[in-house]
């Protein structure tokens, strides 16, 4: 224990602190601290009572960077990216590049230019340090354009094993599917892949990018992915895939022996089946309706409703029919919510297309009648402007619209064939006809597998959420660029995927969008204090921002407290 001991020295009192111990058997002052005058020491004691202002605060994102990290740990992710793809002698591994890519893109999409800045204000500068200037977008891509094809399919070969072994992923049942992204590539740059297509988006003026995916239906966890041209139709580039997906999961059989592909109509060929019964998949598709009028005309008396309570509203016909070269299970469904939905959005494009119709012949009588000057329209781009504004859906079917000359100009007249229409709400709407080589699979089954196709529209519609897990902006222009943008991207699925059904297996089924929001709330604050008198360095203290109960059960369910902050 110290000792108090006062020392006058010209006339003042000076105060010390000492330590005293035994040396060989006689007390010997061993330390000694100054600690001023009486003053000094009075002040000091009644600023102990006086919190220390803070200088200044820094914030950093904590709690969705330390959920996804944790999911990058357990899966081993940088570690197997690392054995797969080669390091340049400067700069991060491959591996931790791509991870910060996906986490980034998962949480807060951003250029490359500017992760830099966006990895200073997470807890990434603790779990990772890095010098920021081996993130700059150089550094990054000099690494990526590394990056192969057939390395990133070897990759998801071996996930997929690692899948199965750590967390118990079922793979009985599979879900395909594609769908495209635009850019505003310049038409005159040099890439393959961006191409005019037919967009999903409704951007078919500008260049597009493909992509196909392969989601387990366990919570839409990404296990097989193929970027393509724009300009490639879904089926010719199905035909192909399979082929992969055939050598991805022929071994695959041996951890299941029952794997059924899932996929829609879209991506029908007779070349995909011919390559599908080499595989060990089985499947569960779709058919065009309108391909299939025989089936279509059996009348509802002969179908039968399901009794599942998720099925409730579904009736099914069952029968055998020779599709793509074999002899199929086929199920003729009628939902009453999907006829209802149906009819109101044809009931809609009707009106609208009404409107158009009645507002353009308005406009050609004012031309005959000489109301309007100019140059008269012309006979043929007026019928093509008819059919374009009847080219919707059924619409084409229903509405009949003629344009003919009438004197000095021309006429427009158009009615409705309510025959058809009645004959469409009879025999088609409310219809999805389903085929299979299951044959020894319930109609129940056979519909709650083709329905389980939300699973990759969910990953599709977070792909092109803006805030989270985003696509878009893409910042790249060339095809190995493309190829690493889609590689980074479908991580960030497989991450935040994993996390939402761990959460999920755990009693919070949330979405990954209020799953990432929620962990976002929770930050990690450093508060800084000034010197004081004797010290070197600022002293700081790092905290958690306050949570609501909902964050505190994520934070406790995922056990992030191993990654919270320590007071330094």
């Amino acid at each position: 224990m110290p000792s108090l001991t006062a020392k006058q020295i010209n006339g003042h009192t000076y105060y010390y602190a000492r330590y005293c111990q035994r040396v060989d058997g006689r007390p010997k002052i061993v330390r000694q601290i100054y600690l001023g005058k009486i003053e000094t020491l009075v002040a000091s004691a009644e600023q102990a009572h006086i919190p220390p202002q803070p200088l200044e605060t820094q914030v950093a994102s904590c709690g969705d960077i330390a959920a996804l990290w944790d999911i990058a740990q357990r899966l081993d992710l940088v570690p197997l990216l690392d054995s797969l793809f080669p390091k340049r002698h400067q700069g991060l591994s491959c591996g931790h590049y791509l991870l910060l890519a996906a986490i980034n893109r998962a949480v807060a999409p951003t250029s490359k230019v500017h992760l830099a800045d966006w990895y200073r204000h997470t807890i990434l500068t603790r779990l990772l340090p890095a010098d920021p200037a081996l993130l700059s977008s150089q550094n990054f891509w000099n690494h990526m354009d590394l990056i192969a094809a057939d390395q990133i399919l070897e990759f998801e070969r071996q996930m997929t094993q690692r899948l199965i072994e750590r967390f118990q992923l079922d793979l009985r049942a599979l879900v395909y599917d594609g769908t495209n992204f635009f850019s505003y590539i310049n038409t005159r740059t040099p890439s393959q892949l961006p191409q005019r297509g037919h967009n999903k988006q409704k951007r078919s003026d500008l260049r597009q990018v493909n992509l196909g995916l392969l989601v387990s239906t366990d919570f839409h966890i990404p296990l097989f992915h193929r970027v393509y041209a724009g300009n490639i139709h879904d089926s010719v580039e199905f035909r192909s895939i399979t082929e992969d997906l055939a050598a991805h999961y022929r071994d695959l059989a041996q951890s299941c022996d029952h794997i059924t592909l899932i996929f829609d109509k879209g991506n029908n060929s007779a070349e995909a089946f011919q390559t599908l019964t080499e595989t060990p998949f089985h499947f569960v598709g779709s058919l065009v309706p309108t391909q299939h009028s025989d089936l279509l005309a059996v009348p509802r008396r002969r179908f039968r409703a399901l009794t599942t309570p998720q099925l409730e509203e579904v009736e099914v016909y069952r029968t055998q029919k020779k599709v793509f070269g074999g002899t199929r299970t086929v199920l003729v469904t009628f939902n009453q919510n999907l006829f209802d939905g149906q009819l109101q959005g044809l009931t809609i494009s009707l009106n609208k297309a009404r409107r158009k119709l009645r507002d353009l012949q308005q406009q050609l009588k004012r031309w005959r009648e000489g109301k309007v000057k100019g140059k008269a329209p012309a006979l043929e781009p007026v019928r093509k402007q008819v059919q374009a504004i009847c080219s919707g859906q059924f619409v084409k079917l229903i509405l009949k619209a003629e344009v003919g000359a009438v004197g000095k100009g021309l006429e427009l007249t158009y009615s409705t064939d309510q025959a058809a229409l009645d004959r469409l709400c009879r025999v088609q709407l409310g219809k999805t006809i389903l085929f299979t080589d299951n044959a020894d699979w319930s109609d129940e089954d056979i519909v709650c597998a083709y329905r389980s196709q939300h699973h990759i529209e969910n990953a599709f519609r977070q792909m092109k959420n803006p805030h989270f897990l985003g696509w878009s902006p893409m910042f790249h222009w060339t095809d190995s660029k493309i190829q690493v943008h889609a590689f980074y991207c479908v991580l960030a699925l497989l991450l935040t995927s994993l996390l939402q059904r761990e959460l999920a297996r755990q009693g919070e089924p949330l979405s990954v969008n209020r799953i990432l929001e929620e962990l976002g709330g929770i930050q990690e604050t450093l508060v800084v204090y000034p010197r004081r008198q004797g010290q070197r360095k600022h002293s700081t203290a790092t905290c958690l921002t306050a949570m609501s109960p909902l964050q505190s059960r994520l934070f406790s369910l995922l056990d992030l407290k191993r990654y919270e902050p320590s007071s330094r």
